[in-house]
């Protein structure tokens, strides 16, 4: 018998009881902080102003961070002429009251202690703010009724209650907004190969974008064949490994240029997924792995890659016919238990948008499926590459390098996203025109034609273009890769093996 639904209480007598807090604790905590400012270093990463319940304690907690900052000493004596026309402090009992605040060396103990506490009451505030707003939600019928977005709506709330302390977390100053672009440009530098994001693996390619940046929507697109899934598994694959490296040198993970992956594969499975990477790292053709055409050397090659890739932090979600709700909800979950740093989508097209199109228009499904994709990497602030299928207008052209026009279904993913990248091979169309092989009695032009094809095919193989048609960190053009078909393993081209 399926369970009742109970019935949640009015929003009033919700609003009824008093928020929880605990001044006491607030003005305990500043008045340890101004008897003794080494302290601040314990509290200011976790502990922000918009956490006190008293907006005067919080005013008084922002001034000792920023005197702090300047390495001043923040008491009441240097204080006090930040407050002199603070109307909120004069209520309490005006600039005297900081000194009031250092009246007892006591707090001065169980100062992280006050600290925890006032930053879980802060959690517990913001929770009953998502939760009197749900409520509200619910029983307002005024508008459409859409429960599924409402639990989504929800869900987003109750993530940055978890990750940030509430909905204020995501209003930053242009301080603090220099900070991160500073802690980049260190990161960057740091790195040796100027690389501010999550790293490809791929030097080439990494001194052409960057890296891969946070909060980025990354779209990697191309004609079937040209190896999307590969270049995606290649570049999930070197930024786990980087991250392990990293720790390995003691680096911690915010400085890494590494990152734990997320792997979202709609169109094969993890098995499949993981027989590409062994493939990869073992040298021997995913083919030939999966026939079990292999000697005892090649198995013990595999029995290493497979022992090195087992602590990989590379997880695999092969759920298929996801929505982008459910995508969403899955990426912040492994965000939040696994710490993932960069997501992978394969591919865009295989997603499902809400169901709320009535009309059934595939454009407008794509549309709201990129912009959902573009939100989550903006949540988690993490990149995230989608891959996606061009349209077949590629093919009627002679010259078969994708455009930005050729993304398939909606421009709305161009519009959406922060770099477009396309993979082309030139040798999967050369080796698709073959002419007839000539034999004896063929005339001299059947010779010559063919002659003409492997020379094409010589000058075209084992190559790839990969093309930056957009990037809103930089300039576009072109990055010649190297392409192992067998092991689908992509690397960076030696200066010796370009072609022209």
């Amino acid at each position: 018998m399926a369970e009742t639904l109970r019935i949640l209480p009015q929003p009033e007598a919700v609003g009824a009881q008093a928020l929880p807090h605990n001044v006491d604790a607030e003005a305990a905590l500043l008045g340890a902080l101004m008897i003794d400012n080494r302290l601040v270093e314990d509290v200011q990463l976790k502990l922000r102003p918009d956490h006190f319940h008293e907006p005067a304690h919080g005013r008084i907690f922002e001034a000792i961070l920023k005197l702090a900052e300047r390495n001043m000493i923040a008491n009441p004596v240097t204080l006090r002429p930040m407050f002199e026309a603070d109307q909120a402090l004069k209520e309490l009992g005006g600039p005297s009251y900081l000194a009031q605040l250092t009246g007892s060396g006591a707090a001065l103990i169980g100062a992280r202690d006050f600290a925890a506490q006032i930053y879980d009451l802060a959690l517990l505030r913001a929770l009953i703010g998502v939760g009197r707003e749900m409520v509200e939600k619910a029983v307002d019928t005024s508008e459409s009724v859409d429960p599924k977005s409402q639990i989504e709506a929800a869900e987003v709330a109750l993530y940055r209650v978890a990750e940030e302390g509430g909905e204020q977390g995501s209003v930053k100053t242009f301080g603090q907004a220099t900070r991160m672009a500073v802690e980049q440009a260190e990161r960057a530098l740091n790195s040796g190969g100027h690389v501010s994001g999550v790293t490809t693996g791929l030097e080439s390619v990494n001194a052409k974008i960057g890296g891969l940046h946070s909060s980025d929507l990354l779209i990697l697109a191309g004609r079937p064949g040209m190896g999307k899934t590969s270049l995606a598994t290649n570049i999930a694959y070197n930024a786990a490994r980087r991250l392990i490296r990293d720790r390995e040198d003691g680096i911690p993970d915010e400085k890494s240029i590494g990152a734990a992956v997320a792997f979202f594969s709609l169109e094969m499975s993890a098995d499949q997924l993981a027989t590409r990477i062994l493939s990869e790292q073992s040298g021997i053709s995913s083919e030939n792995l999966r026939m079990g055409k292999i000697s005892q050397a090649d198995f013990r090659n595999l029995a290493r890659a497979a022992q090195e890739l087992e602590n990989l932090p590379l997880y695999i979600d092969d759920t298929p016919g996801l929505t982008i709700a459910a995508l969403r909800t899955r990426a912040r979950r492994l965000k939040r238990q696994r710490g993932i740093g960069f997501i992978v989508v394969d591919y865009l097209q295989l997603l499902q948008g809400s169901g709320n199109s009535r009309d059934g228009n595939r454009v407008q499904e794509i549309s709201e499926i990129s912009r959902g994709l573009k939100t989550l990497a903006k949540e988690l602030g993490v990149p995230v590459m989608a891959l996606s299928q061009l349209s077949r207008q590629v093919e009627s052209r002679e010259d078969k390098r994708p455009q930005l026009s050729d993304l398939r279904e909606s421009g709305s993913i161009e519009q959406d996203a922060d770099m477009v990248l396309f993979v082309f091979r030139e040798e999967y169309y050369v080796a698709s025109r073959e002419p007839k092989r000539p034999g004896e009695g063929d005339d001299a032009k059947s010779f010559e034609a063919h002659d003409q094809w492997m020379r094409d095919m010589e000058g075209a193989f084992g190559l790839c273009e990969l093309i930056i048609a957009k990037s809103r960190h930089g300039a576009t053009g072109r990055v010649k890769l190297k392409f192992e078909a067998k092991i689908t393993k992509f690397s960076d081209l030696a200066e010796d093996d370009y072609r022209n």
